[in-house]
Protein backbone atom coordinates (compact mmCIF):
# COMPACT_ATOMS: atom_id res chain seq x y z
CA UNK A 1 0.00 0.00 0.00
CA UNK A 2 1.42 3.22 -0.70
CA UNK A 3 2.01 5.77 1.51
CA UNK A 4 -0.96 8.39 -0.03
CA UNK A 5 -3.17 5.88 0.22
CA UNK A 6 -1.99 4.67 3.83
CA UNK A 7 -2.59 7.99 4.68
CA UNK A 8 -5.85 9.35 2.91
CA UNK A 9 -7.92 5.45 3.13
CA UNK A 10 -8.99 6.11 7.65
CA UNK A 11 -10.29 8.96 5.48
CA UNK A 12 -12.04 7.92 3.42
CA UNK A 13 -13.48 5.32 5.59
CA UNK A 14 -14.97 7.84 7.96
CA UNK A 15 -16.87 9.33 4.60
CA UNK A 16 -18.39 6.12 4.00
CA UNK A 17 -19.01 5.48 7.99
CA UNK A 18 -20.88 8.59 7.95
CA UNK A 19 -22.28 7.31 4.91
CA UNK A 20 -23.80 3.91 6.45
CA UNK A 21 -24.65 5.73 9.86
CA UNK A 22 -27.64 7.94 7.90
CA UNK A 23 -28.59 5.20 5.75
CA UNK A 24 -29.22 3.17 9.44
CA UNK A 25 -31.44 6.27 10.54
CA UNK A 26 -28.30 6.99 13.25
CA UNK A 27 -28.03 9.09 15.32
CA UNK A 28 -31.25 10.18 13.71
CA UNK A 29 -32.85 12.26 10.09
CA UNK A 30 -32.38 15.55 12.18
CA UNK A 31 -28.57 15.61 13.24
CA UNK A 32 -27.03 15.75 10.27
CA UNK A 33 -28.21 19.30 8.40
CA UNK A 34 -27.69 20.78 12.26
CA UNK A 35 -24.26 19.17 12.15
CA UNK A 36 -23.33 20.13 8.89
CA UNK A 37 -24.26 23.69 9.42
CA UNK A 38 -22.21 23.54 12.73
CA UNK A 39 -19.06 22.27 10.72
CA UNK A 40 -19.43 25.07 8.07
CA UNK A 41 -20.58 28.26 10.00
CA UNK A 42 -18.55 27.60 13.89
CA UNK A 43 -15.94 24.90 13.78
CA UNK A 44 -13.88 25.24 10.44
CA UNK A 45 -14.05 29.27 10.07
CA UNK A 46 -12.36 28.73 13.89
CA UNK A 47 -9.72 26.22 12.36
CA UNK A 48 -8.99 28.53 9.46
CA UNK A 49 -8.53 31.53 11.54
CA UNK A 50 -6.27 29.67 14.03
CA UNK A 51 -4.53 27.89 10.87
CA UNK A 52 -3.71 31.17 8.87
CA UNK A 53 -3.41 33.63 11.71
CA UNK A 54 -0.28 31.16 12.45
CA UNK A 55 0.57 30.40 8.38
CA UNK A 56 4.20 31.59 7.19
CA UNK A 57 2.80 34.04 4.29
CA UNK A 58 5.58 35.85 3.33
CA UNK A 59 7.67 32.17 2.03
CA UNK A 60 8.37 32.17 -1.48
CA UNK A 61 7.03 28.76 -1.41
CA UNK A 62 3.37 29.93 -0.22
CA UNK A 63 3.45 32.74 -2.54
CA UNK A 64 3.83 30.38 -5.56
CA UNK A 65 1.57 27.81 -4.73
CA UNK A 66 -1.33 30.30 -4.56
CA UNK A 67 -0.50 31.41 -7.97
CA UNK A 68 0.00 27.75 -9.31
CA UNK A 69 -3.68 27.26 -7.60
CA UNK A 70 -5.06 30.87 -9.12
CA UNK A 71 -3.76 29.89 -12.66
CA UNK A 72 -5.18 26.38 -12.68
CA UNK A 73 -8.76 27.70 -11.65
CA UNK A 74 -8.32 30.62 -14.06
CA UNK A 75 -7.43 28.23 -17.02
CA UNK A 76 -10.35 26.03 -15.85
CA UNK A 77 -12.51 28.44 -16.31
CA UNK A 78 -11.44 29.53 -19.76
CA UNK A 79 -11.20 26.45 -21.43
CA UNK A 80 -14.70 25.24 -20.04
CA UNK A 81 -16.34 28.77 -21.21
CA UNK A 82 -14.67 28.25 -24.74
CA UNK A 83 -16.17 24.84 -24.71
CA UNK A 84 -19.52 26.01 -23.34
CA UNK A 85 -21.13 26.09 -27.03
CA UNK A 86 -20.06 22.77 -28.66
CA UNK A 87 -21.37 21.13 -25.23
CA UNK A 88 -25.06 21.80 -26.30
CA UNK A 89 -26.39 21.44 -22.47
CA UNK A 90 -28.81 24.54 -21.19
CA UNK A 91 -27.43 27.02 -18.86
CA UNK A 92 -28.07 25.54 -15.84
CA UNK A 93 -26.58 22.30 -16.47
CA UNK A 94 -23.08 23.81 -17.32
CA UNK A 95 -23.04 25.74 -14.12
CA UNK A 96 -23.06 22.69 -12.23
CA UNK A 97 -20.59 21.56 -14.90
CA UNK A 98 -18.60 24.07 -13.93
CA UNK A 99 -18.60 24.26 -9.94
CA UNK A 100 -17.89 20.10 -10.17
CA UNK A 101 -14.38 20.68 -11.99
CA UNK A 102 -13.57 23.71 -9.63
CA UNK A 103 -14.80 23.47 -6.79
CA UNK A 104 -13.15 21.46 -3.57
CA UNK A 105 -14.32 19.68 -0.68
CA UNK A 106 -12.36 21.37 2.10
CA UNK A 107 -12.76 19.16 4.86
CA UNK A 108 -11.20 16.43 2.65
CA UNK A 109 -8.30 18.42 2.41
CA UNK A 110 -7.80 19.88 5.43
CA UNK A 111 -7.86 16.23 6.55
CA UNK A 112 -5.53 15.06 4.30
CA UNK A 113 -2.86 17.51 4.37
CA UNK A 114 -2.97 16.40 8.16
CA UNK A 115 -2.96 12.72 7.19
CA UNK A 116 0.01 13.52 5.28
CA UNK A 117 2.25 16.52 6.50
CA UNK A 118 0.84 16.46 9.84
CA UNK A 119 0.48 20.19 11.63
CA UNK A 120 3.00 21.14 9.59
CA UNK A 121 1.09 21.32 6.56
CA UNK A 122 -2.08 22.81 8.20
CA UNK A 123 -0.50 26.52 7.92
CA UNK A 124 -0.10 25.59 3.90
CA UNK A 125 -3.39 24.13 3.18
CA UNK A 126 -4.56 27.15 5.09
CA UNK A 127 -3.26 29.88 2.65
CA UNK A 128 -4.39 27.16 -0.12
CA UNK A 129 -7.93 27.91 0.83
CA UNK A 130 -7.26 32.01 1.11
CA UNK A 131 -6.64 31.71 -2.25
CA UNK A 132 -9.39 29.30 -3.44
CA UNK A 133 -12.17 30.09 -1.34
CA UNK A 134 -12.83 33.16 -2.44
CA UNK A 135 -11.91 32.85 -6.14
CA UNK A 136 -13.70 29.64 -6.97
CA UNK A 137 -17.10 30.81 -4.85
CA UNK A 138 -16.48 34.83 -7.02
CA UNK A 139 -15.97 33.10 -10.23
CA UNK A 140 -19.23 30.06 -9.72
CA UNK A 141 -21.52 32.77 -7.85
CA UNK A 142 -20.74 34.98 -11.40
CA UNK A 143 -21.88 32.25 -13.88
CA UNK A 144 -24.51 31.16 -12.48
CA UNK A 145 -25.66 34.32 -12.42
CA UNK A 146 -24.86 34.72 -16.01
CA UNK A 147 -26.39 31.68 -17.06
CA UNK A 148 -28.54 30.08 -14.24
CA UNK A 149 -31.60 30.47 -13.39
CA UNK A 150 -32.44 33.28 -10.95
CA UNK A 151 -31.43 33.50 -7.38
CA UNK A 152 -29.55 35.42 -4.62
CA UNK A 153 -27.39 38.41 -5.65
CA UNK A 154 -23.61 38.18 -6.47
CA UNK A 155 -22.58 40.54 -3.17
CA UNK A 156 -24.68 38.51 -1.06
CA UNK A 157 -23.43 35.23 -1.55
CA UNK A 158 -19.82 35.99 -2.05
CA UNK A 159 -19.36 38.48 1.45
CA UNK A 160 -21.94 36.13 3.25
CA UNK A 161 -19.57 32.98 3.22
CA UNK A 162 -18.26 32.52 6.56
CA UNK A 163 -15.08 30.70 5.20
CA UNK A 164 -14.35 33.72 3.38
CA UNK A 165 -14.86 35.67 6.27
CA UNK A 166 -12.62 33.71 8.37
CA UNK A 167 -9.66 33.79 5.68
CA UNK A 168 -9.96 37.22 6.01
CA UNK A 169 -9.98 37.22 9.78
CA UNK A 170 -7.11 34.88 9.72
CA UNK A 171 -5.12 36.64 6.90
CA UNK A 172 -5.83 40.00 8.96
CA UNK A 173 -4.63 38.57 12.20
CA UNK A 174 -1.02 37.48 10.52
CA UNK A 175 -0.66 40.38 8.14
CA UNK A 176 -0.69 42.56 11.26
CA UNK A 177 1.16 40.24 13.70
CA UNK A 178 -1.41 40.11 16.22
CA UNK A 179 -1.45 36.59 17.83
CA UNK A 180 -4.89 35.84 19.37
CA UNK A 181 -4.93 35.75 23.23
CA UNK A 182 -4.23 32.35 25.09
CA UNK A 183 -7.52 31.66 25.85
CA UNK A 184 -9.06 32.51 22.63
CA UNK A 185 -6.49 30.35 20.79
CA UNK A 186 -7.32 27.76 23.14
CA UNK A 187 -11.07 27.93 22.44
CA UNK A 188 -10.42 27.64 18.53
CA UNK A 189 -8.11 24.85 18.38
CA UNK A 190 -10.55 22.85 20.75
CA UNK A 191 -13.27 24.15 17.71
CA UNK A 192 -10.93 23.42 15.17
CA UNK A 193 -10.23 19.63 15.97
CA UNK A 194 -14.02 19.11 16.09
CA UNK A 195 -14.34 20.41 12.12
CA UNK A 196 -12.60 17.52 10.33
CA UNK A 197 -14.09 14.35 11.33
CA UNK A 198 -17.61 16.15 11.95
CA UNK A 199 -17.23 17.34 8.40
CA UNK A 200 -16.34 13.93 6.86
CA UNK A 201 -19.09 12.26 8.23
CA UNK A 202 -21.37 14.80 7.13
CA UNK A 203 -19.54 14.49 3.75
CA UNK A 204 -20.44 10.59 3.39
CA UNK A 205 -24.34 11.34 5.18
CA UNK A 206 -25.09 13.72 1.99
CA UNK A 207 -23.85 11.56 -0.76
CA UNK A 208 -26.80 10.72 -3.05
CA UNK A 209 -25.90 7.93 -5.35
CA UNK A 210 -29.33 7.53 -6.97
CA UNK A 211 -28.18 10.92 -8.50
CA UNK A 212 -24.92 9.36 -9.79
CA UNK A 213 -27.26 7.50 -12.47
CA UNK A 214 -28.82 10.16 -14.46
CA UNK A 215 -26.76 11.89 -17.01
CA UNK A 216 -23.86 9.42 -17.31
CA UNK A 217 -21.97 11.45 -20.16
CA UNK A 218 -21.84 14.79 -18.37
CA UNK A 219 -21.08 13.07 -14.97
CA UNK A 220 -18.37 11.31 -16.74
CA UNK A 221 -17.71 14.68 -18.15
CA UNK A 222 -17.27 16.30 -14.40
CA UNK A 223 -15.21 13.95 -13.19
CA UNK A 224 -12.92 13.45 -15.62
CA UNK A 225 -12.47 17.66 -15.69
CA UNK A 226 -11.86 17.33 -11.77
CA UNK A 227 -9.96 14.81 -10.62
CA UNK A 228 -7.54 14.17 -13.42
CA UNK A 229 -7.54 17.87 -15.74
CA UNK A 230 -7.70 20.02 -12.89
CA UNK A 231 -4.37 18.56 -11.09
CA UNK A 232 -2.97 18.14 -14.05
CA UNK A 233 -2.96 21.89 -14.34
CA UNK A 234 -2.01 22.88 -11.28
CA UNK A 235 0.92 20.10 -11.46
CA UNK A 236 2.06 21.95 -14.81
CA UNK A 237 1.57 25.92 -13.29
CA UNK A 238 3.64 24.60 -10.34
CA UNK A 239 6.62 23.52 -12.41
CA UNK A 240 6.49 26.79 -14.53
CA UNK A 241 6.53 28.84 -11.21
CA UNK A 242 8.99 26.56 -9.54
CA UNK A 243 6.78 25.58 -6.34
CA UNK A 244 8.84 23.96 -3.93
CA UNK A 245 7.52 20.90 -1.84
CA UNK A 246 6.18 20.78 0.31
CA UNK A 247 3.82 23.79 -1.33
CA UNK A 248 3.58 22.01 -4.51
CA UNK A 249 1.99 18.61 -3.13
CA UNK A 250 -0.92 21.02 -1.57
CA UNK A 251 -1.12 22.34 -4.22
CA UNK A 252 -1.87 19.39 -6.10
CA UNK A 253 -3.96 17.92 -3.84
CA UNK A 254 -6.30 20.49 -2.95
CA UNK A 255 -6.36 20.55 -6.64
CA UNK A 256 -7.41 16.81 -7.09
CA UNK A 257 -10.40 16.92 -4.44
CA UNK A 258 -13.77 15.97 -5.30
CA UNK A 259 -15.88 18.25 -5.19
CA UNK A 260 -17.73 19.92 -2.19
CA UNK A 261 -21.68 19.13 -0.66
CA UNK A 262 -22.02 23.11 -0.60
CA UNK A 263 -22.04 23.23 -4.51
CA UNK A 264 -25.35 21.44 -4.27
CA UNK A 265 -26.65 24.02 -2.09
CA UNK A 266 -25.53 27.13 -4.45
CA UNK A 267 -26.77 25.43 -7.40
CA UNK A 268 -30.55 25.37 -5.80
CA UNK A 269 -29.97 28.63 -4.57
CA UNK A 270 -28.83 30.81 -7.90
CA UNK A 271 -30.30 28.10 -10.17
CA UNK A 272 -28.19 25.95 -11.14
CA UNK A 273 -28.62 22.33 -11.81
CA UNK A 274 -29.01 20.65 -8.52
CA UNK A 275 -29.59 16.88 -9.56
CA UNK A 276 -26.57 16.98 -11.90
CA UNK A 277 -24.44 18.71 -9.05
CA UNK A 278 -25.42 15.87 -6.39
CA UNK A 279 -24.29 13.27 -8.35
CA UNK A 280 -21.18 15.15 -9.54
CA UNK A 281 -20.56 15.65 -5.67
CA UNK A 282 -21.29 12.15 -5.16
CA UNK A 283 -19.48 10.49 -8.22
CA UNK A 284 -16.16 12.08 -7.77
CA UNK A 285 -16.56 11.64 -3.92
CA UNK A 286 -16.36 7.63 -4.70
CA UNK A 287 -13.92 8.21 -7.39
CA UNK A 288 -11.07 10.11 -5.42
CA UNK A 289 -10.88 7.20 -3.15
CA UNK A 290 -8.63 5.67 -6.28
CA UNK A 291 -8.04 9.04 -7.95
CA UNK A 292 -6.49 11.14 -5.31
CA UNK A 293 -3.51 8.51 -3.99
CA UNK A 294 -2.59 7.84 -7.78
CA UNK A 295 -2.30 11.69 -8.84
CA UNK A 296 -0.60 12.36 -5.22
CA UNK A 297 1.99 9.35 -6.47
CA UNK A 298 2.27 10.60 -9.73
CA UNK A 299 3.29 13.84 -8.69
CA UNK A 300 5.48 13.16 -6.22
Amino acid sequence: MSAALAALLPLFLVIALGHLLRRAGFPGEGFWRPAERLTYYVLFPALLVLSLSRAELEGAGAARMAGALAAGVLAMTALLLVLRPRLGVPGPAFTSLYQGAVRFNTYVGLAATAALLGEAGLGLAAVALAVLVPLVNLLSVTLLARYGSGGIGLVRAVAGNPLILACAAGIGLRLAEVAPPAAAATLLELLGRAALPLGLLAVGAGLDFAAVRQRPGLLALGLAAKLALMPALVFAACRLLAVPEPASLVAVLFAALPGAPSAYVLARQLGGDGALMAGLVTGQTAAAVLTLPLVLGLAG
